[in-house]
């Protein structure tokens, strides 16, 4: 509610809301998806929230982070839906799952994956080494409480989410594709944890939280049938020829220079923020806006506007801040005050 209230207070432009009225009335809002495609991601999202009940942003958001060929970290308390949300998103995409329980002495090879001595059993008979992978080597990859390893094992994970491959024994496997990271973290239980590094931290496109249920949501979750169940009958709504024609759209949605333009000065303020010792970077801009443009496509639109941007503002950018010493903001306090300084011109 704070982020709706913190977006409905934002001054509108009027030139850019102007040129999107002028582009919905010259084509139809959907023309970067035909109609099979949008009945197919409506349905994916209906599915998702059938499961994960009453949150229906944050089911939004991780959709618009797989859309944007992102990583989301979810940062909450056990117990919330963390895990049945990647569960579901898993089962309704068609991805293979691999779950990854983070504990402190799993080892990068625990995740990448190891090559083994082995004789051949060919004519020749040769012995050679063999790869043989990992869980990391799923679709759809679970890191839960990724806090708990250690900063080695951590760090296995950045080239994988950065360019989707891993290189052992100085040989580089690639990773099957789409490949999306979901990871989980209590922010609450800091005992036998290791803090993400600044560099982890900016590989992940959005963080969100899911926070408890409202009262109606909590009341069916505790009488209808176990969330387990249900995933277990659900049926994939998108292939992967839909996931690849829907990426594809999400890069020709259109993002006008004068969206652009608002984009760099909530980049620019950032970085003159008294409270903050470091701004964010071009890589948070460019996460910024692939997650509005896939933000934009899931409301139906081919182009983004301003409010587009502010919906993934705090979820792409408060992770990336880093408070100055003196300041008692906490990261989305302070992406919350960037965005109320910073008017759409």
């Amino acid at each position: 509610m704070a982020m709706r209230r913190a977006i409905a207070a934002q001054p509108r432009s009027d030139d850019i809301h102007d040129m999107a009225i002028s582009l919905a009335a010259s084509s139809d809002k959907n023309a970067l998806l035909d109609e099979a495609q949008r009945r197919a991601l409506d349905a994916a999202v209906e599915q998702v929230n059938r499961v994960v009940l009453g949150k229906t942003a944050q089911v939004r958001m991780a959709f618009a982070c797989f859309l944007a060929d992102g990583h989301l970290l979810i940062e909450d308390l056990p117990g919330v839906g963390k895990t049945t949300l990647a569960h579901a998103l898993a089962a309704t995409l068609a991805l293979s799952f691999q779950r990854i329980q983070f504990t402190s002495d799993l080892l990068p090879s625990d995740i990448i994956g190891v090559s083994v001595y082995e004789r051949s059993e060919s004519e020749q008979g040769r012995a050679a080494f063999k790869f043989h992978a990992g869980p990391l080597f799923a679709q759809l990859v679970l890191a839960d409480e990724i806090n708990r390893a250690t900063p080695k094992t951590q760090s296995a994970l950045l080239e994988a989410m950065a360019e989707h491959q891993v290189t052992a024994d100085g040989v580089t496997h690639p990773l099957p594709e789409p490949f999306f990271v979901v990871a989980t973290q209590n922010p609450l239980d800091l005992a036998g944890t290791f803090a993400l590094p600044e560099s982890q931290l900016d590989r992940f496109m959005l963080r969100i939280s899911l926070d408890y249920p409202d009262r109606d949501a909590e009341r069916a979750l505790l009488t209808a049938t176990d969330r387990r169940e249900l995933i277990a009958h659900l049926e994939p709504r998108l292939d992967a020829a839909h996931i690849a024609a829907l990426r594809t759209a999400v890069t020709k949605v259109l993002a006008s220079p004068a969206l652009i333009d608002y984009v760099q000065a909530l980049l620019g303020a950032s970085r003159a923020h008294a409270e903050i010792a470091v701004g964010l970077s071009p890589r948070a801009g460019l996460a910024m806006l692939h997650a509005a443009r896939a933000y934009a496509l899931l409301e139906g639109r081919g182009f983004c506007v301003p409010e587009d941007v502010q919906t993934v503002f705090v979820a792409a950018a408060a992770h990336r801040l880093i408070p100055a010493a003196a300041s008692r903001a906490s990261r989305a306090e302070l992406a919350n005050q960037l965005l109320a300084q910073v008017p759409v011109r």
